[in-house]
Parts: C-alpha cells; structure tokens; sequence
C-alpha cells in the first residue's frame, strides 16, 4: 500500500506564496510575468519555484485550478451570507473578477486548454454545479426563475466576460451582467 507523502509545512507554505505572488502579478497586467519576478515577488528563490512548478505552463494551470476551486467555492459561502437573488450577482462578479486576471496568461491557458491538460466539460460542470446551488436555493425562496438552467447563465456569463478587453468593457460588463441577473429574477406575482 502506498500512500502520498504530505508536504512539509514549509514547501506548502512556499507554494501558497508562489500562487499568490502569481495571481497578483498576472491581474496587474502592467508588464511581463516571468518567472523570475514570480519567485521574487514571493520571497523565494528560482530554484524554489521551479521545484513546485517546472514551467511557466505548471504555474499557470495550478493558478487556473486554484482560482476556479474558489469561485467554486464561493457559491456556498455566498449562500450562507446572502439572500439567493443577492448571492447570485456577487457569483457573477466574483466569477468576471476571475476572469479578468487573466491578462497574461490566456496565450499559456489556451495551450493547457488544447492540450487537453484541463478540461473544459468539466470545468463547466464545476461552474454548472456552483449556479445550481443558488439557483434552487433562489427558485425555493421564489426570486429565481424556475426555468432557467444553471448550465445557460454559466454560458451567458462567461461571454459577457470577454467584453472586459474591450474599450470600455469593464463598465459594460457589469451593464451586462445586470441584465443577465434581471433575465434571471422571478418577476413580482
């Protein structure tokens, strides 16, 4: 029987440090992320972060899984702080927040993505199952549209991020996102 070793409490707290300095330095968009700004910017040595991610390509899948684990995540803990109708946009701006960090990363994230090293249909279904929560948490409590499939505004807000790059964009995907949450709220009785 073989089991995996846990890592030292030192490595884990260098690769959280590694992740985070990413994330910071891929949502700043201001210049280049290279890897050496990566590790300097979390306080450790190249070598350091090449032991935990060997390519650029490593790094950006393990924030690409991080942060989609947290938008994920937030589903739930939204719920438990919002009303579903309420809980629903706050997703929808976590998600778009998610996607726009994503400025220097999308030519490595479309190569992981054609490799097939992650997968959409499942990424999806990750997304799918976080909207569904507060979807029949808001169809219950009769502010949601029963009518209405997760898998649909997962779709519509995912395109309504790719308005971010565009002049103005960012004003107008939060325009946008408002009118996708109205579509989805059950109009008064």
């Amino acid at each position: 029987m073989s089991s995996a070793k846990k890592p030292r409490a030192d490595a884990e707290r260098n690769r959280l440090r590694l992740l985070t300095a990413a994330r910071t330095a891929f949502g700043e968009g201001d210049e280049p992320v290279t890897l050496e700004r990566v590790a300097r910017e979390a306080g450790v040595g190249i070598g350091t972060l090449y032991r935990h991610f060997p390519t650029r390509e490593a790094l950006v899948e393990a924030l690409y899984r991080d942060e989609l684990a947290q938008v994920v995540a937030s589903a739930p803990k939204l719920l438990e702080s919002e009303k579903p109708l309420r809980a629903l946009r706050r997703w929808m701006d976590r998600f778009a927040e998610y996607a726009g960090t994503k400025h220097d990363m999308a030519d490595t994230l479309r190569a992981i993505i054609e490799a097939g090293t992650v997968d959409m249909t499942q990424v999806r279904a990750e997304l799918t199952e976080a909207v569904q929560l507060i979807m029949d948490a808001g169809v219950a409590d009769g502010t949601l549209r029963a009518d209405v499939r997760a898998q649909d505004v997962v779709v519509t807000v995912v395109g309504a991020c790719s308005m971010r790059t565009l002049p103005d964009g960012p004003e107008q995907l939060d325009r946008m996102l408002d009118l996708i949450h109205a579509g989805i709220r059950q109009p008064p009785s």
